[in-house]
């Protein structure tokens, strides 16, 4: 059975957290989640990676998943796109697998890692390649560039970008055909401050459009300040999942409830 751990932090001075309180009853059935990850596994030579995880990520929210190094969140979330099979379990991308999608680009946009980027190609002409093999107008190119604030950089190869320029190229490419699930490994890696806000308003308003995003960051600050639902995993196993509000209750940070819940 998978199990983890109540969010229930103890307080200043006190032994024990009081439970956090219910949340009101709704007349209105909770929207279907846009991705679900049902008692997943993965082993690599005997050695367990992910262990029976499940939780769900809303639609049309913006859901952090944090970890330490080694936790299992990359795999997870090759897991969850279909590059990488489960030993046991499920996935699915809007009540269906990701396999059967029949538009997988415009259903899931993904940057898992930046340094995968074609060094050897031009900005614009990665992006291009990339909007051609879905089907997608030329436009989108620039649109993308001027979204991730890089309306110049198109001439460019990629070998001779920053880490954070290749990170805003990847999250371009992931845009490309605006899908409704947003997928991001690390984004902010590289980000200065600049980018990092301009990055919090994009994701702001990819939300609030109706679209999912499922991030993962070590920032927890940040995070903070731009999810509205949080997952825990720690050695291959799910800690915590649910509201950001269950995870700052009692006056504490999200920052502290990683550290007791993935620490503690």
């Amino acid at each position: 059975m998978n199990t983890h751990t109540a969010l229930t932090l103890p307080s200043p001075g006190r032994t024990e957290a009081p439970a956090i309180p219910a949340a009101p009853a709704s007349d209105a059935p909770p929207a279907p989640p846009m991705l679900s990850i049902r008692h997943v596994s993965k082993h690599y030579g005997g050695v367990p990676a992910v262990q029976d995880v499940s939780f769900d990520v809303p639609a049309g929210r913006i859901t952090g998943f944090v970890g330490p190094n080694g936790a299992g969140k990359s795999t997870v979330l090759r897991m969850a796109l279909g590059l990488t099979r489960p030993d046991a379990g499920e996935v699915t991308v809007d009540g269906a697998p990701f396999a059967d999608a029949a538009a997988p680009g415009r259903t899931v946009g993904a940057l898992l890692s930046a340094e995968s980027l074609p060094g050897h190609m031009t900005v614009r002409g990665h992006l291009g390649w990339a909007a051609a093999t879905q089907g997608l107008p030329r436009r989108r190119v620039r649109e993308v560039l001027e979204a991730v604030g890089l309306p110049h950089a198109g001439r460019r190869r990629i070998k001779g970008l920053s880490l954070g320029m290749r990170q805003r190229v990847g999250l371009a490419a992931a845009l490309l055909g605006e899908p409704r699930l947003l997928v991001l490994d690390e984004p902010l890696n590289g980000l200065d401050t600049d980018a990092i806000l301009a990055l919090r308003s994009l994701l702001t308003d990819y939300a609030a459009r109706g679209n999912t995003v499922l991030l993962s960051s070590h920032l927890m600050a940040e995070l903070a300040r731009v999810v509205d639902h949080v997952v825990m995993i720690r050695g291959g196993r799910l800690v915590a999942a649910g509201p950001l509000s269950d995870f700052e209750s009692s006056g504490r940070t999200l920052e502290d409830a990683y550290l007791h819940l993935v620490h503690g």
